[in-house]
């Protein structure tokens, strides 16, 4: 079953959330997987696991709490906000697979335009190296597997920049919030923030680092790279 992919534009973003709970409690068996892609007004947006003390000078910026989860975030004009509405039950893969193919669509979005996207081991989002965001070495902070039973080491953002966020929720196998991948935005606002809860974790977005593209043109390429990979 192809996903339904919705281009909605600059949209209200409790008004959204909102359809994205209704869509997905008004599922039955026959109802199509979805893509919403859109943007939101400045607002920052606070997950389940969220400490009001990361939000540190929100100013005339609003804070929304919402259900989705993880810590602090910033969503603004200029970054693609992508919804996807699966059934993993009906697509035959479980919530950390889930993960992995959005992270790895958001990969496969940045190589289109010539950036290299990295995952950070017990940080979900995707990371580009400042000093070199094309090139292609491994990371030594990559998610890697462990042999033992100790508590993995904290999350190592040096050198290190997070142009894409995720925070999603799961209500009866279906999936609904997503991920925001920057693109040319004022980002500003991510300093009165510890973004996803981490005290100086640098953000930035395809301009920052010498991209210069349309939000028409990142939103059809991630659409696509989300279309193919979150197919069953």
């Amino acid at each position: 079953m192809t996903l339904d992919v919705r281009r909605l534009g600059l949209v209200d973003y409790a008004a959204t959330v909102q359809a994205m709970q209704e869509y997905t409690a008004q599922r039955g068996a026959g109802t199509p997987d979805a893509l919403w892609l859109c943007e939101h007004a400045p607002l920052y947006t606070q997950g389940l696991a969220g400490k009001s003390d990361h939000v540190l000078a929100p100013g005339d910026i609003p804070v929304v709490a919402t259900n989705r989860g993880g810590q602090v975030t910033y969503h603004g004009p200029g970054q693609v906000v992508a919804y996807p509405l699966i059934d993993l039950q009906r697509a035959g893969y479980y919530v950390k697979e889930y993960v992995y193919r959005v992270e790895e669509a958001v990969i496969r979005t940045l190589a289109h335009f010539g950036v290299t996207g990295h995952r950070v081991g017990g940080a979900p989002g995707i990371y580009v190296r400042l000093d070199d965001p094309s090139g292609h070495a491994l990371l030594p902070q990559r998610p890697q597997k462990r042999t033992d039973a100790a508590a993995p080491p904290a999350p190592d953002f040096e050198g290190l920049g997070k142009i894409a966020a995720l925070g999603i929720k799961v209500s009866r196998h279906c999936t609904y919030h997503g991920l925001a991948l920057n693109v040319a935005m004022d980002l500003e606002p991510y300093s009165r923030i510890n973004p996803c809860g981490y005290a100086g974790l640098r953000t930035v977005d395809l301009s920052t680092i010498g991209v210069h593209t349309t939000w028409d043109e990142a939103a059809q390429v991630l659409g696509q790279q989300l279309s193919m990979r979150l197919a069953p």
